[in-house]
């Protein structure tokens, strides 16, 4: 399998991350693969006309594209692990695996925001998003132990990439100060293999 691939997406590194976890890493080759909003990659466009990343080429030349998607694909190639199969158990993985991928969203588009010169941005999209982001800090921390008695799973997956993409990318946050609980809970994913190999780097 060939995997459209760069250090610094955590949408990538979700992947890599599950690849890890399900003992698959070794039968993806990552392609270094630059995907600018402003500007298109012509090599990327030919396997996912939206040019963007995670994009998998699956050995039979099919192509999925998007985080959810490869994922799922790549648990079924396991057996089922990281996705819970029906129930409760299931629909709680989910809407962490969604509450992590619109985080990610979020702090994509408000990084952006911020790179611009400040006559630039738009105030009221700056504290959306800080708003959004502090919102979404609390709600993890009230949920520590929903996430701390849970198997491992999908949710756990998406929240660890974006909480690190938050330290990542807004250090000057500091968003730990006031979340003792999730801090400890993202110490403990950071301590996983399947993080500690996949770490986001600039480059």
């Amino acid at each position: 399998m060939k995997l459209h691939w760069s250090p610094r997406s955590p949408f990538v590194r979700k992947v890599m991350v599950a690849a890890q976890e399900l003992g698959l890493a070794d039968r993806i080759t990552t392609i270094r693969t630059v995907a600018a909003m402003n500007t298109p990659n012509a090599a990327l466009l030919e396997d996912n006309p939206l040019s963007k990343i995670p994009t998998l080429v699956l050995e039979d030349g099919t192509v999925l594209y998007d985080s959810l998607t490869i994922c799922e694909y790549l648990d079924h190639l396991a057996g089922g692990r990281l996705f819970p199969a029906a129930g409760a158990a299931r629909w709680q993985a989910l809407t962490w695996q969604s509450l992590g991928n619109g985080f990610l969203d979020a702090l994509i588009l408000w990084r952006n925001e911020r790179e611009k010169p400040v006559e630039r941005q738009t105030q009221a999209w700056m504290d959306a998003f800080a708003v959004k982001t502090g919102k979404t800090l609390d709600r993890l921390e009230s949920e520590t132990s929903a996430l701390d008695a849970a198997p491992f799973n999908i949710g756990h997956v998406t929240l660890g990439c974006a909480l690190s993409y938050l330290d990542f990318r807004f250090a000057d946050l500091d968003w730990r100060a006031g979340h003792p609980k999730l801090a400890a809970w993202h110490a403990a994913i950071r301590a996983r293999p399947s993080f500690q190999a996949t770490e986001a780097v600039d480059g």
